[in-house]
């Protein structure tokens, strides 16, 4: 695989990804160099190296005998096999993610990315009830057992409610099982944190296995969120980071959010503007590419992340 350009700036976990299906993964920075340097750099890495793939990467100005030699290069008898593909197609072909303009002049993302149809809204109400269904069963079992661990190690409410941003930017009230101290927020907003000291023991294990957010089925049956969808945020965070520093976040706010999501079962724990930019590619994905059999894949991603399941 052959990267033209530094445009998009490939993660760690995308590049071990990627190592998976290409066993060498190269990069060519082209800047500042002549034409004829750039394809001479091309044609070596092409007869050195058994490249299926060129993704093309680039934010500056390509010349134009760069252009006409990349044109012939799709057609060319030798290298018949060489895949030609943009940065955007390439991130949702090969990492199930939508690439995110870095500047507001891309307007015609605003289109890419449009609100559910009516058959799309029906199956997945379908699967919402079925999964509500469900999730009061183990949250009447559960109950109990969760309100006597947390009387034992952090005494107070059972339950944890917080207003946080849905489907076209209104607020709701979110439900979940208590997994931090009462005073949680003693000293202002913060971000929640993997290692969070403000969690307690037993509220550690809920997070872990999100039975922190079988509450929320009950946002489900007012028809605030759904089982899947791009994980609600605070208003707060929204404003303050997340829409300042990403463009088009807000796109995100076309569909209900979700108890799980693409977008939390194909990035690691985040808790800053970077990783919520890189978790809107792939809920943008999600919506963008929505069907019923990527409805199934979450859910058994999800399944495998409850139970310690790594690498999804």
């Amino acid at each position: 695989m052959l990267i033209l350009g530094e445009k998009y700036k490939f993660t760690d976990l995308e590049l071990k990804r990627l190592n998976k299906k290409f066993d060498i993964i190269e990069t060519l920075v082209y800047k500042d160099k002549t034409p004829v340097d750039v394809i001479s750099d091309i044609e070596n890495e092409l007869n050195s190296n058994s490249v299926k793939v060129i993704v093309l990467n680039t934010k500056v100005k390509v010349d134009d005998e760069i252009i006409k030699y990349l044109t012939n290069l799709k057609y060319s008898d030798v290298y018949n096999k060489v895949k030609i593909i943009s940065i955007e197609h390439f991130l949702e072909q090969y990492l199930f993610k939508c690439y995110i303009p870095e500047s507001n002049d891309d307007l015609h993302y605003l289109d890419d990315i449009k609100e559910f149809n009516i058959w799309q809204r029906f199956q997945k109400k379908i699967v919402d009830i079925v999964a509500m269904i469900g999730l009061f069963l183990i949250w009447l079992l559960a109950t109990p057992f969760v309100k006597k661990k947390i009387k034992e190690q952090s005494p107070g409410s059972v339950y944890y409610k917080q207003l946080r941003v849905g489907l076209g930017n209104i607020e709701f009230e979110c439900n979940k099982f208590r997994t931090m101290s009462e005073d949680a927020e003693k000293d202002g907003i913060q971000f929640s944190s993997k290692d969070d000291p403000r969690k307690f023991a037993f509220g550690d294990i809920m997070r872990d296995t999100r039975l922190d957010e079988i509450p929320q089925a009950l946002n489900i049956l007012k028809g605030e969120m759904s089982l899947i969808g791009p994980r609600p945020e605070r208003k707060y965070w929204i404003k303050k980071d997340f829409e300042s520093a990403i463009p088009y976040y807000n796109q995100r706010h076309v569909i209900k959010p979700g108890i799980t999501g693409w977008a939390q079962v194909m990035y690691p724990y985040g808790a800053n503007a970077e990783d919520a930019r890189q978790k809107l590619m792939y809920d943008l994905y999600y919506i963008k590419h929505w069907s019923l059999w990527l409805e199934i894949k979450t859910i058994f991603k999800t399944i495998g992340v409850v139970f310690g399941r790594k690498g999804v």
